[in-house]
């Protein structure tokens, strides 16, 4: 994710760069309503199965993971036919794909994850943004990949366009457990339809990852791996075959880099792979771990005549390199350049965590071998306007046409937490700043009413989702933290690489609007209204069960061991599984179903 406090968040790696401190689990999770073909009745019984199982108070196991995902897919399943609604924009979110259909004047957006500040939510959902329309389009199509964020998509032109996507995560919804995805998909564009490629020796379950297209080919780097006792940051590079739909893991000649995810990861123009940055963390000591926001840069090459032999190269560009950071967003820009855009930069000791959202852009040439500040010119016709010295215009009367909220001047905003072990954590957010990103002031450019006018850009931000098409850059979401609370957004911009003159807002949104829900360590275990939906989250959790008619579950009598609960039991909560797996579910994994529901009832009721 982006950049985490040390209270509670987990370092998540790159994509997820609060990754951090090892008390903060990343917190993911989104504000929307049931989605349109799930009926009140399969409502009720997700919200109740996931208010059960994922108690905030125990741990979770994989074979819960596994069951809830397994859950999820067998309501995705019951969806039979294409159904595009037009929609307004998506729910705030980050850690999703956002990538331009090869042939239409369309973007495409997948997955993601949201924080409310109590529960975690993930996403399986399809968006389409039309460009020239400016509208939005929510896309189901029967039996897609399952909820999922911090996976990798990338699009390729053969067959009227396909969308591959590879890994990702899964989170409980306490944000405390993950379930990491080594599956592969592809989305026929022309078609509308899913389809799960199942081929053995690839890569193994991570997030975090990159890939790229390469001639014929996917090639994937990096990423990691946690769980609740361990986690592995990678380095290594498979490859995937378009045409025989075969992986193959490489072995490149050379020093490459080290172990990291959330890394640049792009194709040159002549036909290399860079890859610069990312994130990693290693312990230090019992229960320390210490992260650090990578700066090399590399060259992966294909040797010529010899197919299949890779070697691996360390470059020092030149020019105006970016600061060290993680949660950096990535995207191609017009001439074959890299654009990198904000992220958060972290001053990481033992006992404390400081840092700073961005919003800067940078340009990689490859060609060049150089790093350039992305600096934005500013309104043309504004500047002939000062140049013949008119009367003062009113503030605002030269707003950009889809102009955004007014930013004043840079406001840094500071604040100190002290963790449960004592550990001192210092958030500092600088806000916008009253210029275009990276304008220097000129002489005639420093009036009073001038110095006042709004600009229109994004705020600092990490994990944001960028794209480009027709050589416009597209932003959407991403994150910051302002103190204990995580801001996830939902915002789209788009900037004119050629003309490099302003950015336009093509969807505000303002942060302080936002749910977000402050924990109570003792009443975590009845947190998860409005999970699925808004229309569950007006009472507490013990209440609306009832007003909702949800049965209530058998009681825990006093001094009753499990043994004796579940036989008492088991045919309520059997009953309760096939209720919401469906009749079609097979009886051996109802029954799993059942007794994790029961024990983790009986947990909380101890």
């Amino acid at each position: 994710m982006g950049k985490k406090g040390k209270k509670e968040k987990k370092g998540r790696g790159a994509e997820k760069t609060a990754a951090k401190m090892e008390k903060k689990v990343s917190k993911r999770s989104r504000k929307e309503e049931v989605r349109p073909s799930t009926s009140k009745k399969v409502t009720t019984a997700l919200l109740q199965y996931s208010n059960v199982i994922w108690s905030r108070t125990h741990s979770i196991s994989k074979e819960d993971l596994e069951a809830l995902i397994a859950h999820f897919q067998t309501l995705d399943a019951k969806k039979t036919q294409i159904v595009e609604t037009p929609c307004s924009p998506p729910s705030p979110r980050l850690n999703a794909s956002f990538s331009a259909h090869p042939e239409k004047d369309e973007l495409i957006l997948f997955g993601g994850e949201y924080f409310n500040g109590q529960k975690t939510f993930l996403y399986n959902e399809l968006y389409i943004y039309n460009i020239r329309k400016d509208t939005w389009t929510k896309v189901e199509i029967p039996n897609p990949p399952p909820r999922r964020c911090a996976h990798q998509a990338v699009v390729v032109p053969q067959c009227g366009g396909q969308l591959w996507i590879f890994g990702g995560e899964f989170a409980s919804p306490n944000g405390e457990q993950f379930y990491h995805y080594k599956d592969l998909w592809v989305l026929h564009l022309a078609t509308k339809t899913w389809e799960q490629v199942r081929s053995p020796g690839g890569p193994s379950g991570r997030s975090g990852h990159r890939m790229v297209a390469w001639k014929r080919q996917l090639i994937l780097f990096g990423g990691f791996h946690e769980s609740t006792r361990d986690y592995i940051y990678y380095n290594d590079v498979y490859a995937f075959n378009l045409d025989t739909f075969t992986w193959s893991k490489l072995s490149p000649l050379g020093t490459g880099p080290t172990p990291r995810s959330g890394c640049q990861m792009s194709v040159t123009p002549q036909g290399s792979i860079v890859i610069y940055g990312g994130y990693s963390k290693q312990r230090v000591k019992k229960d320390v771990d210490k992260g650090t926001q990578h700066s090399d840069m590399f060259l992966l090459k294909s040797e010529e005549g010899k197919e299949g032999r890779w070697i691996w190269t360390r470059i020092n560009p030149s020019g105006a390199k970016p600061i060290p950071r993680s949660g950096f967003s990535v995207a191609m820009a017009p001439n074959h350049q890299t654009l990198l855009f904000g992220g958060v930069c972290d001053e990481e000791e033992e006992e404390s965590l400081e840092g700073d959202f961005l919003n800067d852009l940078h340009f990689y040439d490859a060609i060049k071998n150089r790093w350039f500040a992305g600096q934005l010119k500013g309104p043309k016709s504004e500047k002939r306007k000062r140049r013949r010295g008119p009367k003062a215009e009113p503030l605002g009367a030269d707003k950009p046409e889809c102009g955004g909220p007014s930013t004043l001047a840079p406001l840094e905003v500071v604040r100190e937490v002290v963790a449960e072990d004592g550990t001192v954590v210092t958030i500092k957010q600088v806000l916008s700043a009253p210029g275009p990103v990276g304008q220097p002031q000129s002489d005639e450019d420093d009036s009073p009413e001038e110095a006042g006018s709004p600009v229109v850009e994004p705020s600092p931000r990490s994990n944001a989702m960028l794209t480009v098409k027709h050589g416009r850059l597209y932003l959407y979401g991403g994150m910051f933290e302002a103190g204990d609370r995580q801001v996830t957004l939902s915002d789209l911009y788009c900037l004119d690489l050629h003309k490099m003159d302003e950015w336009t807002a093509l969807v505000e949104a303002d942060p302080e609007t936002q749910e977000w829900l402050e924990t109570d360590s003792e009443e975590d275990s009845d947190v998860g209204e409005g999970a699925e939906g808004g229309e569950e989250d007006e009472d507490s959790g013990e209440d609306s069960g009832e007003e909702d008619g949800e049965p209530q579950h058998p009681l825990v009598m006093p001094g009753e061991q499990f043994t004796d609960y579940l036989p008492r039991t088991e045919q309520y909560w059997v009953r309760l599984a096939r209720d919401d797996a469906g009749p079609d579910a097979k009886e051996k994994r109802v029954l799993k179903v059942a007794h994790a529901m029961a024990k983790t009832f009986f947990d909380d009721s101890a």
